[in-house]
């Protein structure tokens, strides 16, 4: 929604590009199939695009409408989804325009009870949490994907009518200014949003609990100099009886959020008059008396929803068309740029023929897995923030009332943020048998860590686009064995990327890349000693680790990811 006296596309601080429709090249005959079809050019579908395209895969990206979306919409993006970022090669103008964060303020009836302070250290390249609008993100991924003219074909004002799931592939009806045409793939992704017509089209339903409590949120533009921190208000002055959030976002444009209360009518909670009313009694509250203008305003539901199968034959789910999680702690994108990287490069090794068709099998447990790890500690956050039964609500103001005095319950006033999900039961992991003789370092199934190596140098720096080796060694030369490991695990991935962390100098550049005088910083990190081996897969997560590697346990362990291949 924006104000009566603003057009569509018309914005306080962002130039909505329109992009032209494009005659696609099915409605004059053409039967190419294409290897994967991406339906929804939001977020998720672009960070697949751009995975996808990473490996050498093409796409063709639908997207219904000439734009991006309105409104700042989802804003908060992680540490992690940074990360995946630099590896996409598309982080600058995210760094340039977002605006990090560490901490964070908890006030119960406008008094603050707790500091939150995310967990940071000067190893990191990128801070826990970066505040940027999605209509920068869309476009700074729009920017991006442009330069793949040859494997990413974004087509504007394109509808997917129908669906068909083969045996060998998807069929597609696509409806356009132009007439509608047959889009044929042998994936597709469907990246098209909570109300998804892909999940619909399909007859598929989501499963799992509406939750109580409406929340309406607005972007505001004012000058106000308070810094980059999450602000959390309960029973405050400008929304008493419930939960206020603010955050700063750039140019300076204040997300504000605010609870509704159960008999309060959503409808009318979201007339502008309304709206002005409530912004202006948070503003008070939080001390600004200038002037400020009203941007944006929706409404939305804490709900923990999601599908029982993210994959359907040859249609995989990612993103909201999969799961609709609580906004609280930021999950919602995050989690969708991380099904978006797991699923692409999955597909991208299945038809390079690096892999077996049972990895894609791995996409649906792995997600589904994180998605029900985020309802978890995003339920918490939700009982917490609109309590679903007078109980609950007892609860919480026991706790607030407290935290007045009591340091103990203080934290309970935080909604938890998104981390990395740990894929440790997943089929893909080989278990850490060496796990009792490591003090450190990421387990099986779990993220890299980054470790700054140099002034402007880190370890996720080194990582390519495939299978990454970390080998540690004291020695001036390899091992017969380890050599001869080194070439077996290209034959599975000629894109492996071996880094081997050497505590002195050594010319090795044929067995791959040596980081020297990094024992301080990677060493203590992931507790390496001479002989020890990480096996990391191409979305940073690991695959398995031995304190002394064992050749034919490290490759049973790759073999273990990619099948028969």
């Amino acid at each position: 929604m924006r104000p009566a006296d603003r057009g569509e596309l018309d914005s306080l601080y962002f130039d909505y590009s329109v992009f032209p429709f494009r005659r696609a090249p099915e409605l004059d005959g053409s039967e190419v199939c294409h290897p994967v079809i991406i339906a929804g050019a939001g977020p998720v579908g672009l960070i697949a695009a751009l995975a996808l395209a990473q490996q050498g895969i093409a796409s063709v990206v639908l997207e219904r409408k000439n734009t991006v979306n309105d409104g700042s919409r989802a804003i908060c993006v992680s540490r992690y989804s940074f990360e995946t970022l630099q590896q996409l090669g598309a982080v600058a103008p995210f760094l340039a325009k977002g605006l990090g964060w560490t901490k964070g303020r908890c006030y119960y009836r406008d008094q603050l009870i707790y500091r939150l302070e995310m967990p940071h250290s000067e190893h990191e390249r990128f801070l826990p949490m970066y505040n940027i609008q999605q209509q920068f993100i869309e476009q700074y991924l729009i920017d991006k994907a442009a330069a793949y003219p040859d494997l990413i074909d974004l087509r504007w004002q394109s509808a997917v009518l129908d669906v068909h799931n083969e045996s060998d592939g998807v069929a597609l009806s696509i409806g356009t200014p132009e007439g509608d045409y047959t889009l044929r793939g042998q994936y597709l992704l469907a990246a098209d949003g909570a109300r998804s017509t892909v999940r619909e089209l399909l007859g598929l339903r989501l499963q799992g609990d509406n939750l109580p409590g409406n929340y309406v949120i607005a972007d505001v533009r004012m000058l106000h100099d308070f810094p980059t921190e999450r602000r959390s208000f309960f029973e405050s002055s400008g929304n008493p009886d419930a939960t206020v959030l603010v955050h700063r976002q750039p140019d300076n444009i204040w997300r504000v959020d605010w609870q509704i209360l159960p008999q309060d009518d959503p409808q009318e909670a979201v007339r502008e008059e309304t709206v002005r009313k409530r912004v202006q009694a948070i503003l008070e509250m939080i001390g600004h008396s200038g002037e400020w203008e009203l941007e944006w305003w929706s409404i939305y539901t804490a709900n923990t929803l999601c599908l029982e199968d993210y994959r359907h034959g040859r249609v995989f789910f990612i993103g909201d068309s999969a799961h609709i999680v609580p906004i609280f702690g930021v999950r919602g994108l995050n989690n969708g740029i991380a099904d978006a990287v797991n699923a692409a490069w999955k597909l991208a090794y299945v038809l390079k023929g690096c892999a077996a068709d049972t990895l894609l099998d791995s996409y649906s447990p792995e997600r589904r897995g994180a998605t029900l790890d985020v309802f978890r500690n995003a339920g918490k956050s939700s009982r917490f923030m609109t309590p679903p039964t007078r109980g609950y609500a007892l609860m919480r103001k026991a706790v607030l009332e407290l935290a007045l005095t009591e340091e103990f319950t203080r934290p309970f006033a935080d909604p938890r943020q998104v981390q990395p999900y740990t894929y440790q039961q997943s089929l893909l992991t080989t278990a850490d048998v060496d796990g009792a003789l490591f003090n450190a370092g990421p387990a099986p199934g779990a993220a890299l860590l980054n470790h700054r190596l140099g002034e402007d140098d880190y370890l996720l720096d080194h990582i390519g686009t495939g299978f990454t080796v970390l080998h540690f060694s004291d020695q001036n030369a390899l091992s017969e064995d380890i050599a001869n490991l080194f070439a077996a695990l290209r034959e599975f991935d000629p894109q492996l990327e071996i880094l081997r962390i050497n505590v002195t100098p050594y010319d090795g550049s044929e067995d791959g890349r040596v980081l020297v005088g990094t024992a301080g910083n990677i060493r203590a990190g992931y507790d390496g000693v001479d002989g020890s081996l990480y096996l990391v897969r191409p979305d940073r997560h690991v695959a398995g680790r031995w304190k002394s590697a064992d050749a034919g346990q490290v490759i049973a362990a790759m073999q273990r990811v990619l099948g028969g291949a």
